[in-house]
């Protein structure tokens, strides 16, 4: 399953420590994944890589409310596939959020 990581680096509603453990451990465990500074900022402008990773089915996002990841998707014109999972940062610790991350797609997050 890829992996979106999305930074939140404008509205900083998400703690640092979360953002920044939950980005060490992507990075030690060797698992590919794409990072983004910040999902919202991306919708406002309409960026036309949230189309590009639209398209691909299976994405773990770890950003906020899943209903905000989707609709910042859908303001973009770049509507998720059904089947993203969203990792809620604002509410998952590092240790639940990269487990959420990491698991096997049998898993839910």
């Amino acid at each position: 399953m890829p992996i979106l990581y999305c930074r939140c680096a404008y509205a900083q509603v998400i703690p640092a420590e979360t953002k920044d453990g939950v980005l060490a451990r992507l990075c030690e465990s060797g698992q590919p994944f794409t990072g983004v500074a910040d999902l919202c900022e991306m919708s406002a402008r309409r960026d036309p890589r949230l189309a590009e990773l639209a398209q691909q089915a299976g994405w773990k996002i770890a950003a906020c409310h899943a209903r905000a990841v989707r609709w910042l998707f859908h303001a973009a014109d770049a509507p998720l596939p059904d089947d993203a999972a969203i990792v809620n940062l604002r509410e998952l610790d590092v240790e639940a959020a990269t487990a959420a991350l990491l698991d096997s797609p049998t898993t839910p997050p």
